[in-house]
C-alpha cells in the first residue's frame, strides 16, 4: 500500500500564485471594476464630508468647537500657536528655537517664508521648546516666520 503525502502549504501557495499569473490580464479585469468601486466610494466620502463642512477654515472650525459643550471645547482652549517673525541672509543656514509661554508644552514646529528657504531639521529641543534649522539658498535675505504649537 502506497501512502501519499499532503501537499505542503509552501506548494499549494506556489501553485496558487503560477495559476493567477498564467491567467494574466483576465483576473486583472475582474479586479479592476472593483478597485474603481472603492475609489468612486472614497471619493463620495470626501464630497459628503465637504458639504457638511460648508467651506470653513480650520480656525472657524476650532472656534465654533470652542462653542459647543463638551470634550471639543474644553480641548480648544488647551491649544495655542506661538508665532514669531525671523529673518535670513542668503546663501546662509542657521538654527533658530521658538518656545511655549508659562508652563504650556510643545507638540509641534514649523515656518513659512516666501524666499529660497529649505527646512532642514525641525525637532523638539525641551518640553517647552522646539527646534528648526533653515537653509537660504538664495542670494538675498528672506523673512520667516516661526511656529509653535503649544498646548496646556
Amino acid at each position: 500500500m502506497t501512502v501519499r503525502k499532503r501537499p505542503s502549504p509552501a506548494l499549494v501557495v506556489a501553485l496558487l500564485a503560477l495559476f493567477v499569473s498564467l491567467s494574466g490580464t483576465a483576473v486583472a479585469a475582474g479586479v479592476v471594476p472593483l478597485a474603481k468601486r472603492a475609489l468612486s466610494a472614497d471619493k463620495a466620502k470626501v464630497a459628503d464630508n465637504a458639504r457638511k463642512l460648508e467651506g470653513q477654515t480650520a480656525a472657524a472650525l476650532l472656534q465654533k468647537a470652542g462653542q459647543v459643550p463638551g470634550p471639543a471645547s474644553s480641548a480648544a482652549g488647551l491649544v495655542s500657536i506661538k508665532q514669531a517673525p525671523e529673518s535670513l541672509s542668503g546663501k546662509s543656514g542657521r538654527e533658530y528655537v521658538i518656545g511655549c509661554d508659562g508652563g504650556k508644552k510643545v507638540v509641534s514646529g514649523g515656518y513659512s517664508t516666501s524666499g529660497d528657504v529649505l527646512g532642514l531639521d525641525s525637532r523638539p529641543i525641551s518640553d517647552t521648546s522646539w527646534s528648526i534649522y533653515l537653509g537660504n539658498a538664495g542670494e538675498s535675505a528672506a523673512s520667516v516666520t516661526l511656529y509653535a504649537v503649544c498646548i496646556g
